[in-house]
Parts: C-alpha cells; structure tokens; sequence
C-alpha cells in the first residue's frame, strides 16, 4: 500500500493534548524527540546545530542611592556601609527598598555609633555607690561642683565625682522617701508623713513645709516655676516656701482612687502628668494649661483643671515621661519607649514604639539625646536616641542604640541622670548607682549589620569581606551570621595589623541572605582607648541555579518516515503540527520535552520557534514542509 494513500491512517500524537507535562505515547516510530507530545525527526546540520546554551541568571543591581560604587553592577554584587549614624532595629538591611537603611543596622552594644562615618567604644561603667534601698537621682550644679542628689531610703546624700560630699538629715521624723525634686538651688521630697525644704548648699537639715501624713505614693517636681505633688490619687500645686500647714485643695483628684501619677514634667504651654491605673489596663497622658485671666495666691496664672491628650493602648503603661526644648516628648513605658512632638497648643502626637525588648523606666536628656534607663540584653543600662533627626523623614521614627551598661547586673536599670552639667551618666539597678568612666573604655563592643540579602530571595555566595578599621588602639573579630543566628568567625586582625580583604568561609553554602558581627576590642596598652571602625564592603555572587536553553532543529514535513522506513504523516500534518505548537506558545504554559537520544526529560518553556519552509532534501520526508527551529527553556 503507497504510503499515506490510506485515508483512514490514524495519526500518530493528539492534536487537543493540553500544554503541559504531556508524554509522547509511543507508535513504533523511531522518533529522535518529542515535544508536548508531538514527535520529530532531529535536523542537526552545520548550518542549524543542535545546541544547548546557559540561559543568563545574573540580574544587575540598580542601587538607587547617593554614594558611589553600587550602581548596575554585573560582576560582583557589592554591599556596602560606612556610616551607622540612624541606630539599631532593622532586620534587613535592603537599601534599595529605603535609603535610610544604608545607615542602619540590627544592633550594637558597647559602641557609639553615633557620630557620623565611625563607630568607637564607649566608655565603661562601675558601682559608684550602695545604698540601703532603691534610689533617685537628680543631676545638679550646686554652685560649687557638678554631682547628683541621690535619695538613700529616709536620707539623701550629694554625690561629686569623687565620693558623697554631703548627706542632709530629715527634719522631723525620718521616713522612706518617695519622690524627690531640685529647682537648682533647693531640693523638695515627700515622704510618708510631710513635704520637705532644704538647700543644696549650706545647711545640711530642712524644712517640713506641708503636713502629707498617711502618704503611701506621690510624685514632686518643680515645673514652670512651681512646685506640682502628685499624692496619692490627686494633684496639688504647693508653695515651695511655705512655712507649714496642711496641704491645700487639690487642684485635681483623678476618679480613680488607685491611680498612680508616675511623672510631672513641662513643656512651652502646658504641664503634663502621666499616670497609670495599676490594677487596670489604662495609662494616660494630661496636660495643665494656664488661665491667663486670674491668678493664684502666689502670684501665678491660675492652673486649669487637667485633661487628657494621650491615652496609650491597652495594657501598655507610662513608667515616665518628658519634654526636651518645649518640642520633643518621651514616653518610657512598660512596653519600650515612643517619641512625640508637641504642637504650639501643648498637645503631643506620638510615634509607635521604637524600642520593645524590655520596659524603660526613667529618662534624662543631654545634647541632641534622650537617655533612657532599661534593661539591655538582659542587664541594666541605658538606650541613648538622637532626637535631632528622624530615621524616616515626616515621621516619628527616631534613631536608638543601646548604649552604657551594668555589665554582669542582671537586672534592670530603675533611674537615670547626669552629673551636673557634664556629659557623665550614672544609672540605678536597684539600690547600687553605676557610674561612667570619665576615661576608661569598656573591654570590648560589637555591631551586627542587617541580613543582607540584595533585595532578591535568591541564594548567594558570600565571597569576600573588606572590614575599614584603625587597629592602632585595639582589635577586631569577625563573624558571619546565618538565618538561624548561628554565629561562624571568619578573621579578625591583631592590634596594630594591617587590615585587608577576607575571605567569607562560613557558612560553606549558598545563603539567601547572611549578617556580620564586628567586634572591636580596646588597647591592649592603653584602656583609654579603643580601635576606630569606618565600615564595610562585602563581594557576593548569585547562587541561582543555572537554567539552560537549548536549541532543537526539527524535520517538520507532511510525509516522513524513520532511518527503518517506517512511515507516518498525511496532507497538512506539518502545519497541524506548527499550528499546535504555537498555539502553547502563545499560551506561555509548561511543556513537556523527551529526548529518546539521550534519554533526557523535562518541563521546559518555548522561548522561540522559527519556521523555515524548505523543499524536502532527505528522501525520508515529502509535501510541505520544511525547518522548525525550537529554542526550549529548561525550567
């Protein structure tokens, strides 16, 4: 019978076979290849080769950004950073996605980062002083030196750099004091029985000046030129040179009998009062303005009744909270700490929390920074914020790091305060008061960049590592840190070694993403002094897994027959074929491709095909016909 004369030949693959992984089923052709089911005869020649091609994998990295040498990277992928001026708290560092995390990190402890382009140590802390119960500080100058005034259970002592100067007895009899308050000149405190008077310089004993008997909890400071108690559940302003005599009427009773006001402080046109309900879930924020129009005994603009302006969400609760140069508000809460800014009416907007890994609990301010006394990896010190810019602009998001530590108090730190008018910090945990160095450097202090993962989930290999430091006055060690935070040192240099590029070892895989620990160690000469660290660079390659394209050059003819003269095929079959095949391609779907040469297999993608219409040259093939050029991608 001549081949092809059979109308009813059936045809040898389904033309409605869905794109997809569709096998050939098998027909006793000898078929070099099949392709979403449909078979073909290979036509490798010189001119069409058969050819299989890496497919490009390399993305290039647009680095948006204003410092120099990121930018269209198709080489290495760089990573770069050299200064770290907008504090701890991300997780990623991805600057493509905000150009403010080129100057970020995830954290730090022992170093101060910032001044702009350089990380350094901090200076170290010690027990300064021990007390006989949990104490308060206040920073003064009394005229003489800079110290702090500390309460000590029923006496209160001044504290200079040097050792306690001078230690004021209680009029009366002695009780635990609650709260204590300084206007420069004079220290004001409650305690159990009355409100006292004394002066910081002079005279060692004061002045009983309101009878407070039956106090349990108060609150006093002086603000806007006036002395503010908060005594249990009410709020009184007092005449700080009264003589004696029973409180007067309360400017305000807050309804709630077991409310407890845990701060006073003051801002251009308002004083705020802070408070919480200790056996509830709410924590409020109120302001006192002044009425113009009348005024009090002393002399002073009459106070109106507070109001409420900041009730913070359920079951977060304000430990303290202040107001820096009439504009900037700090809540220091159970939950962390918020900032906030106050508007020319003395109402105040604040910002989510910035720092939620343990309660804050007291807050001084010096320069551009709030220092606010927490627990810091699970010892008492200090997170230091620079109130002077925001991390994101327009927004509340102000930089932090965590600054000085108790280092080996396992508790938290209670109060903060600075002595006098210097820049040294000292900070309670419990009844011991710690101090910071005037010079000494602590021993050692580490930063942790974000994961760097250049904003794609791909894996990388992480090649090499160029660590900027000064080793002059100290050392530094290295270590790259996995998805699990496993830790792995990859170098580090000696004081006084010259410093060059390393190798990243570990971990030995590609990685989506990996950290660095920089961890700078002081002089081993001099303990004044610490190595400077400037930055970074890191090399990194994709580790994508290669896909390759490979090129397949295909008989397409209505008539063919295989090398043992088998044949298939009728009027219109090459098309039908073509037809079928563009018709997936148009579509973008999945096809499935079979190389019975080699026995390969796979799902792949048509990335091109290419019809050349060509007189048979082959006496295996007839009709119309000709070429088909199919470019495959593995996938």
């Amino acid at each position: 019978m001549p081949y092809g004369s059979d109308v009813t030949e059936g045809i040898p693959y389904v033309l409605s076979n869905p794109a997809g992984a569709t096998n050939y089923s098998a027909t006793g052709v000898n078929y070099d290849m099949a392709i979403a089911g449909q078979p073909f005869f290979i036509a490798a020649s010189d001119d069409s080769p058969y050819r299989r091609v890496t497919a490009k994998y390399r993305k290039e990295q647009y680095d948006q950004t204003r410092e120099a040498g990121e930018q269209s990277l198709t080489g290495w992928w760089f990573r770069s950073q050299s200064t770290f001026h907008l504090g701890a708290g991300i997780k990623y560092f991805e600057p493509a996605q905000d150009e403010s995390l080129r100057f970020q990190y995830t954290e730090s402890k022992g170093v101060d980062v910032f001044t702009k382009g350089q990380v350094t140590l901090l200076n170290s802390t010690a027990s300064f002083y021990s007390g006989a119960a949990p104490a308060q500080l206040i920073g003064v100058n009394d005229g003489t030196s800079d110290c702090i005034v500390v309460t000590d259970g029923t006496a209160i002592k001044k504290i200079t750099s040097a050792a306690v100067s001078t230690t004021f007895t209680q009029a009366g009899t002695p009780a635990t004091i609650f709260s204590i308050t300084t206007n420069g000149k004079q220290y004001f405190f409650i305690n159990g029985t009355h409100v006292h008077r004394g002066n910081l310089a002079g005279s060692t004993s004061d002045t009983e000046i309101y009878n407070a008997s039956g106090t349990t909890r108060a609150t006093i400071r002086f603000v806007k030129q006036r002395l503010i108690a908060a005594i249990g559940s009410a709020i009184y302003e007092l005449d700080a040179n009264n003589a004696s005599g029973a409180l007067p009427t309360a400017l305000f009773t807050h309804p709630n009998s077991s409310w407890v006001w845990s701060s006073i402080s003051e801002g251009p046109s308002a004083i705020y009062i802070s408070g919480y309900d200790p056996n509830g879930t709410s924590s409020s924020v109120f302001k006192i303005v002044l009425d113009v129009t009348t005024s009090n005994s002393l002399g002073f603009p009459t106070l109106e009744t507070p109001t409420a302006i900041i009730d913070l969400p359920e079951g977060e609760r304000i430990n303290d909270f202040d107001v820096y140069l009439g504009t900037y508000a700090v809540l220091a809460t159970n939950k962390g700490f918020r900032v906030g800014v106050s508007d020319t009416n003395g109402n105040i907007q604040y910002g989510p929390l910035l720092f939620d890994q343990a309660a804050c609990n007291s807050i001084a301010f010096r320069d551009r920074f709030a220092y606010i006394a927490t627990t810091i990896d699970g010892e008492a010190g200090l997170v230091k914020v620079d109130l002077s810019t925001t991390v994101i602009a327009n927004s509340l998001v102000f930089p932090w790091a965590w600054d000085l530590v108790a280092s080996g108090v396992a508790a938290a730190s209670n109060q903060v305060a600075f002595f006098g008018n210097t820049d040294r910090a000292a900070f309670t945990s419990g009844n011991v008061i710690y101090a910071e160095s005037t010079s000494t450097k602590v021993t050692s202090g580490y930063l942790q960049t974000g994961f760097i993962r250049y904003n794609t989930l791909e894996n990388k290999l992480f090649k090499l590592l160029n660590p900027r430091i000064d080793t002059t006055n100290g050392a530094i060690t290295i270590k790259s840190i996995d998805y699990a935070d496993t830790e792995y040192n990859i170098g580090g240099f000696a004081q006084g070694a010259a410093t060059s590029e390393l190798g990243v070892p570990y971990p030995n895989s590609a990685q989506e993403y990996l950290a660095f620990k920089f961890t700078m160690s002081r002089s081993s000469t001099d303990a004044t002094k610490g190595p400077l660290f400037t930055g970074y660079q890191l090399k990194s390659l994709p580790a994508v897994p290669r896909q390759r394209i490979i090129q397949y050059p295909l008989f397409c003819y209505d008539h063919e027959s295989d090398n043992l003269g088998v044949e298939v095929g009728y009027e219109g079959s090459a098309y039908d074929r073509l037809s079928q095949l563009e018709a997936i391609e148009n579509v973008g779907d999945t096809i499935r491709v079979e190389d019975f040469r080699t026995g390969e297999s796979y799902i792949g993608l048509i990335e091109e095909l290419d019809f050349i219409n060509r007189t048979p040259s082959d006496r295996r093939f007839s009709g119309y016909g000709g070429l088909l050029i199919a470019t495959i991608r593995l996938i």
